[in-house]
């Protein structure tokens, strides 16, 4: 496992398995940033995404599907991307923090928290779900 830093980043894969991308934390970033690599294009997450979701994930006690859609699309009802957009999450919103890239949640944030032991992921070419363990 790597350590998760921008010399050395996490390298995940989607959950169907079809895109690799790159994570790493930037705790000097305000608010301290989980910050997602995808291609050319640079994502960032509140670091504390990575705690809070396992604990949202830990009380719903069971499989919740991921959902993952960009920031101009609504996010289905009860799934991770609709948590990480709510009002009522921990951050009282988005934990997406680059404007215009604040989506896909439930797509890049759930095979981080498999990388690190604190969730099972499906790996399904579609509808893929997540549960705490």
């Amino acid at each position: 496992m790597t350590a998760g830093s921008k010399e050395d980043p996490w390298v995940l894969k989607t959950p169907p398995g079809t895109s690799e991308y790159t994570m790493y934390r930037d705790e000097e970033a305000d608010p301290p940033a989980l910050v997602c690599q995808v291609g050319s294009t640079t994502l960032k997450y509140h670091l504390r995404a990575v705690e809070d979701l396992h604990a949202w994930l830990a009380e719903q006690g069971d499989w919740v599907v991921l959902g993952a859609a960009d920031e101009k699309k609504p996010a289905a009802a009860g799934t991770v991307e609709a948590w990480g957009r709510a009002a009522d999450n921990p951050v009282g919103g988005w934990y997406g923090l680059r404007n215009g890239y604040r989506g896909r949640f439930g797509m890049y944030l759930p095979p981080l928290l498999e990388a690190l032991g604190l969730a099972e992921l499906t790996h399904e070419p579609r509808n893929n779900t997540m549960r705490a363990i």
